[in-house]
């Protein structure tokens, strides 16, 4: 900007030569066109542009700014005086981030209330400024000019940083900000201390720089720069009171936290960040278990009234909508919290504040009933923040909601399991529950595994209650702590769990369910009711008739409407408890009771028929069940037991009126009877045997209806197990193509084709019934549609579990379907094991049924295919054993076949000239086995001699190894031996040498002491050592020749290990020649000399001898 911009409130425009217009800057017009023409028209100067831009700005004029700046961009354009354009670029950029901070982050496309479909988002306002800002560089850069340095970076800077987040967003729950993306924000730091280099005090930077330390929870430090803005310029906006209330808050410091924001609201009134601030910290305050009622009343009140005012103040405040959006959902105006929720999610700048808004919208779909929407919200929710309880506890819900338990036991382990496992009593105790219900198609080994762990998880649960009990000291603990330990129904799952496993931890929960209810002052007999019926359905029932007394007694001394209803209830279960030990004339006299007292009780009418249906009274069951139709004919429950009650006394075609009856007059729509008319149907269409034209149509169209009430049952109930298995059978069966018509007894490849493809939607099918029935039926109609689809080992897979774990391996059926699978298995692979299996299964089906003359005769087919199959197998696939063993079942089956083709009875359930031909054709087949058992004798023969060959060669090769090895053994002993008696004689040999150097040793002592007293003498002071010293230098010379021998043999010795004798002798030869100088010492000399002496001996001998080795 020029330094003769006008600094008054008007600014002077030249039009023309001599015209000049006056502005008045507080007098503007909204509409700046006029203003636009007097700019192009004066050609004015680049500030000019600018300052009027900067006024509409300032005056919330932002289209009118952006205009303007705009315009200037053309004008200069056009003139050819670009280059004096990137202030307005600048200013441009700023415009545009300005209007960034009132866009939405993300705009839902399927928002309901909150709709926001033409709105642009932060995003590309964002990157509109960015360009405009690269636009003003260049072009500042083609033109040597350019916006100033701080301006630059300091746009660059907000632009780096709004582009990662916008920081002031206070956080509900925590008041806290998310750690921002690391690589944008130092982009941002390193432009804001571009400036600070520059200018110290620029507020916008030191603003900047306080953000990003307090995004990188860097809060002292981001303290220490709000409070330095505070003290530059106490009037600044944004306030920094807010940025030191959060940076003290999150220091745990909150009572200065709030004294900084309660300034902030005195300081400036009408600005919303304090105000929201203030009512998010009273309503946690309200939350205090120590305060009053009253006073948390008022600080909920309280909250609210500023959570209102902060967010009427700026409507795009995401954090201010997610805390109103909680206090309209508590209210329960749902449609005002759906927009405030969507509101969050579309101006929410962090993930925290994103994932509450997700929260709540959940929330609010999940009150209106809408799963679909919650689903997708809290899945939202918990994809930004797996860690969250509340998004994985609803999401759990949705899911069980959905019929997904897996689904939901994966959310909650998800949620409690590491990284980062989250303490939450409430998602536990549902994961517990979840894992202690049984899912179908779960194996037995799954379901204890399952009912493991959620025993593991209810003692964590108790356990972490205990740890509360211990931290409190005495004071109570939290609400939702208390409720959930306090809870009669999770003692009761808990007890459930360990029935069966220990007696103990059941007893121990029981008891504590009861002490809960009576802690209560509940009545017991409700409890005591639910605890037999447990007992009841694990057929304790000696226990559960206790208990069921026990509760009768205690109901029947209530004597109000609710103690009378409960004694109903009890009896009739008492009643079945009779029943089910057999005591019917108890159980019929607790019926009786029961009508006599309520006749409209229906539920036990149809028991008293279903026990005289047990004793064959079909008539007086019937009529009692007539009796109960006639006073509840509504009651879809008991037309459901009349139709079973129908098709189990044989009567097909009064059950196929009474289910149409149902369905046409009362509920076109119930489940049951839907499926028991599609049974009806297909069971009539199935056994129509009338082959006329019109039978067949007949045929046709019962398969097509059966197909239809299926599926319109599955319509009503998805999850209808029982219906989608009917439907599946239908199509597996081809109900609807060739069953349907003319049964052909050859078909066609289009045929075979469509059947394959009918069982692989049926399986399809089973395999989702199997998730809801655990049933062997699911298990045995696989069966056959594996066997139809010639995959053999997965029907015998299906077959397998469907005895084992359902029919106790007694069920003809399933064994003779395993038969079938075992012998089509064996033709199509030519395996005999697989034979062996089908001859085992049918045997099994023999044993339970031996009557049935169809198993004997596929006893005989099995056992003479095994033979045959045999014969044509290469020997070498064969044993001699296993062809003697079906020769004889060969034999045996040749009896069976002869009994099978003679028998005299006129029904057989197979051909008599078919096993009469397979009598003839094993006759000719067994004349053969004696050239077989030959054949396979002599191979094996063969065989065995080139094995026992091979094992005698083996035998002499592993000799002949053996004997070489035990040879190079011997000679490395030999070796061993002889280097170990070499080392034997040189250590003799050094210990000979080191006795005779030890002996020399000895003789070079004796002529010692005579050399230590000269030595001695030498050393005794310090005035006599230096001409001794000269002495022996001079006598060294000439001794040293004259013991040579002596050092030779020193040296030679011990030359390694005693380095110090040979120096030794040396001066032993110098105290040798001086030994006679104190002899030759003057008689005069004093006695105390001669003592000294002798004290000097000692004394020269220990440090000439330290001076030696010192020297060696």
């Amino acid at each position: 900007m020029d330094d003769a911009t006008p600094t008054g409130r008007t600014v002077d425009i030249e039009v023309g030569s001599q015209e000049v217009i006056t502005i008045d800057l507080d007098i503007l017009d909204p509409n700046p066109e006029d203003v636009l023409e007097l700019l192009k028209d004066g050609q004015c100067k680049i500030w000019v542009w600018t300052k009027l831009a900067g006024e509409y700005w300032r005056r919330g004029y932002l289209e009118a700014a952006e205009k303007i700046a705009r315009t200037a961009i053309e004008s200069f354009q056009s003139n050819g005086t670009a280059s004096h354009l990137p202030p307005i670029y600048s200013m441009l950029a700023n415009i545009q981030i300005a209007n960034a901070r009132k866009a939405p982050k993300v705009i839902l496309p399927d928002a309901r209330q909150d709709i926001m479909k033409g709105e642009r988002s932060k995003e590309e306002y964002y990157r509109e400024a960015a360009q405009l800002l690269n636009t003003g560089e260049r072009v500042g850069a083609e033109s040597g000019e350019g916006v100033s340095g701080t301006l630059s970076f300091l746009t660059r800077g907000m632009v780096t940083f709004l582009i990662a987040v916008q920081l002031f967003r206070p956080i509900l729950a925590n008041l806290g900000i998310q750690q921002l993306a690391t690589r944008s924000m130092d982009d941002a730091l390193r432009s804001f201390d571009g400036v600070l280099i520059e200018k110290p005090t620029n507020l916008v930077a030191l603003l900047g720089k306080a953000r990003i330390l307090y995004a990188r929870r860097n809060y002292r430090d981001a303290l220490r720069i709000f409070q330095d803005v505070l003290r530059y310029n106490p009037r600044c906006l944004p306030d920094p009171r807010i940025g030191i209330g959060l940076c003290f808050w999150a220091l745990d410091q909150k009572s200065k936290a709030v004294a900084a924001w309660q300034r902030s609201a005195e300081v400036n009134p009408s600005e919303w960040p304090a105000q929201l601030l203030l009512g998010l910290e009273a309503i946690n305050s309200s939350k205090n278990d120590g305060t009053s009622e009253a006073e948390r009343a008022s600080l909920f009140l309280q909250g609210t009234r500023l959570i209102n005012m902060a967010f009427k103040a700026n409507q795009k405040s995401a954090a201010a909508a997610n805390a109103l959006c909680e206090v309209f959902l508590r209210k329960g105006e749902l449609t005002r919290a759906l927009k405030l929720a969507e509101r969050t999610i579309q101006f929410a700048d962090t993930l925290t504040i994103l994932t509450e808004g997700y929260l709540r919208a959940g929330r609010v779909s999940h009150a209106e009933g809408s799963l679909t929407h919650a689903t997708k919200y809290y899945s939202a929710a918990v994809d930004g923040q797996p860690k969250h309880i509340v998004g994985a506890i609803g999401l759990a819900q949705m899911q069980m909601q959905n019929d997904e338990m897996a689904a939901a036991i994966h959310t909650l382990d998800t949620l409690l399991q590491a990284p980062n496992p989250q303490r939450s009593m409430e998602a536990t105790v549902m994961l517990a529950s979840l894992r202690a219900h049984p899912r179908p198609g779960v194996s037995s080994s799954d379901v204890a595994s399952e009912r493991a762990k959620a025993r593991d998880l209810f003692d964590r649960v108790t356990k972490g209650f205990e740890l509360d009990e211990l931290r409190a000291n005495g004071h109570s603990i939290s609400k939702t702590s208390r409720v959930i330990v306090d809870d009669v129904e999770m003692h009761v799952e808990i007890a459930r769990l360990w029935q069966g496993e220990s007696l103990e931890r059941m007893g121990k929960a029981l008891k504590e369910a009861l002490r809960i209810n009576e802690a209560i002052g509940r009545s017991d007999s409700r409890l005591l009711n639910n605890l037999a019926a447990l007992q009841h359905l694990e057929e304790h029932l000696p226990d559960a008739r206790s208990l069921y007394e026990q509760a009768l007694i205690i109901a029947s001394g209530l004597g109000t409407d609710q103690g009378e209803a409960m004694q109903t209830t009890i009896l009739y279960n008492l009643a079945r408890v009779y029943e089910d030990q057999g005591e019917d004339a108890l159980a019929k006299d607790a019926y009786d009771k029961l009508v006599s007292r309520h006749p409209e009780y229906v539920d036990a009418k149809i028991r008293q028929a279903q026990m005289l249906g047990d004793l064959n009274r079909h008539n007086d069951a019937h009529e009692l069940l007539k009796q109960c139709l006639a006073s509840q004919n509504n009651n879809l429950n008991l037309r459901a037991f009349y139709t079973y009650f129908l098709i189990q006394t044989n009567l097909p075609k009064p059950a196929k009126d009474f289910v149409f009856a149902t369905l046409k007059d009362h509920d076109k729509h119930d489940i049951f009877s839907l499926c028991a008319a599609g049974w009806l149907m297909y069971y009539q269409a199935r056994e129509s045997r009338d082959t006329s034209p019109k039978g067949i149509e007949e045929r046709r169209r019962g398969f097509q209806r059966t197909a239809e009430f299926y599926e319109k049952a599955l319509h009503l109930d998805p999850l209808c197990a029982f219906a989608a298995q009917g439907l599946a059978i239908v199509t597996a069966e081809d109900a609807l193509g060739s069953l349907g018509g003319a049964l052909s007894a050859t078909p066609g490849v289009d045929d075979v084709q469509r059947r394959l493809k009918n069982a692989r939607e049926a399986l399809d099918v089973f395999a989702k019934v199997r998730e809801s029935i655990d049933d062997g039926s699911v298990y045995f109609n696989m069966g056959h549609c594996y066997y139809a689809r010639d995959e053999f080992d997965r029907a015998i897979e299906s077959y397998e579990t469907a005895l084992t774990r359902y029919n106790d391996s007694h069920n003809v059926p399933v064994l003779l379907c395993l038969c079938r699978s075992w012998y089509a298995k064996a033709t199509k692979d030519q395996q005999f094991t697989a034979m062996k299996q089908a001859l085992r299964y049918v045997q099994m089906a023999y044993h339970v049924q031996p009557n049935d003359k169809a198993i004997v005769y596929n006893i005989a087919m099995i056992q003479q295919k095994s033979a045959e199959m045999l014969f044509a197998i290469n020997p070498a696939k064969r044993t001699l054993k296993d062809l003697q063993r079906v020769i004889d079942q060969a034999a045996q089956a040749q009896k069976l076949f002869a009994s099978l083709a003679s028998d005299k009875s006129p029904m057989v359930p197979y051909s008599k000239e078919i096993a009469d031909q397979r009598r003839k054709y094993g006759d000719s087949m067994l004349r053969k086995g004696d050239e077989h058992l030959a054949v396979q004798s002599q191979f094996e023969s063969e065989v065995q001699a080139k094995v026992d060959a091979a094992r005698r060669k083996r035998q002499e090769e592993k000799e002949k190894q053996e004997e070489v090895e035990r040879l190079r053994m011997e000679a490395l002993r030999k070796e061993a031996e002889k280097l170990a008696e070499e080392r034997r004689l040189a250590r003799e040999q050094a210990m000979q040498w080191t006795q005779e150097a030890k002996a020399d040793s000895d003789e070079e002592r004796e002529r010692k002491p005579k050399k230590t007293r000269k030595s001695k003498q030498e050393a005794g002071s310090g005035d006599e050592a230096e001409p001794k010293k000269k002495r022996r230098g001079k006598l060294k010379k000439p001794t040293s020749d004259g013991d040579g021998e002596d050092q030779a043999m020193f040296s030679e010795d011990e030359e390694v290990e005693r380095p110090a004798k040979k120096r030794r002798v040396k001066k032993a030869v110098v105290r040798d020649d001086d030994d006679d100088e104190p002899n030759r010492a003057p008689p005069h000399a004093p006695p105390q000399t001669q003592t000294q002496k002798k004290h000097k001996e000692f004394k020269s001998k220990e440090m000439l001898s330290d001076t030696d080795d010192e020297m060696s």
